[in-house]
């Protein structure tokens, strides 16, 4: 009999080892590491699916030469400068109304997972009353956490108007993991916009921003972004808001209520050998 093969336990699976970051680099080099980072995650989370020891212990030997995570955040980093326009943040706050927002005089509570900096652009703008979670705390004012380990909110004053995926979800180092984590961002939003949120509030709040990579939606072999799309409006989500770059996929998807999941497994609908293997998949 064919073992069953175990979901990972936590998003940590879906990480490379740490190791100490030093100094700067060039666009150049940030972009470099960036990229062959992505490749050999992705070499080494085919190897794992495999059951390929061995082949598993080479690539993350080979990426903690490369600096590991550390590094890996450094870069992402500087890839988010002001001056490199990289904040993904930024877009989310060109889509929020913010005249109205700093007229109601209410901070909204952000939950931004998988945080970078403290410095970002919605971090900067005054709107918001920020938590900031990730897995390998690069600032003092990130919380050290894994947001599948996150305590659910009892009731609405521990939810969020906003919550943050923003290239999180690439990470997850399983299809099933990554629809969990999905549905458990609905258990953090609020339930209603607040009653002093005005009409401003109750077009786009709650929402969840997601980012992910083009190639995520545009070039994998069982995803697409009709196919998102489907997955996020089971869950209850409305897209509010929606961008796509050369290189990344940006979404703002409001809490509307009506979940009704079904399962949506894992299914090639675009054969292609240069095609990738990404997918979300959801368990009723």
């Amino acid at each position: 009999m064919v073992a069953k093969k175990k979901a990972p336990k936590s998003l940590k699976a879906g990480r490379p080892p740490l190791t100490r970051p030093s100094g700067t680099m060039s666009r150049k080099a940030s972009r470099t590491l960036i990229n062959k980072h992505h490749q050999l995650d992705k070499q080494r989370r085919q190897a794992a699916s495999k059951g390929d020891k061995a082949t598993e212990d080479s690539i993350t030997a080979e990426m903690e030469t490369l600096g590991g995570i550390s590094l890996y955040q450094q870069a992402s980093l500087q890839g988010q400068s002001t001056e490199r326009g990289g904040d993904t943040s930024r877009l989310l706050l060109e889509w929020l109304p913010v005249a109205d927002l700093k007229g109601s005089g209410r901070k909204l509570r952000l939950l931004e997972v998988g945080s970078l900096s403290t410095r970002n652009a919605c971090s900067l703008s005054g709107l918001f009353d920020p938590v900031h979670i990730d897995l390998n705390s690069q600032e003092p004012g990130i919380l050290q956490q894994d947001f599948m380990d996150r305590p659910v909110p009892m009731d609405d004053t521990g939810r969020f108007d906003v919550l943050s995926l923003s290239l999180v979800l690439n990470f997850v180092p399983d299809a099933a993991l990554r629809g969990e984590m999905l549905k458990r961002t609905l258990e953090f939003l609020r339930s209603n916009p607040p009653d002093d949120s005005g009409a401003a509030d109750e077009s786009l709040f709650p929402c969840l921003f997601t980012v992910l990579p083009r190639n995520c939606l545009d070039n994998s072999r069982y995803f697409t972004e009709a196919r998102f799309e489907y997955i996020m409006g089971m869950l209850g989500y409305s897209m509010m808001r929606k961008k796509t770059t050369l290189k990344l996929a940006y979404n703002l998807w409001r809490k509307v209520g009506g979940v009704n999941i079904t399962n949506v497994p894992k299914k090639e609908i675009n054969p292609g050998r240069t095609r990738n293997n990404f997918v979300i998949t959801l368990q009723h």
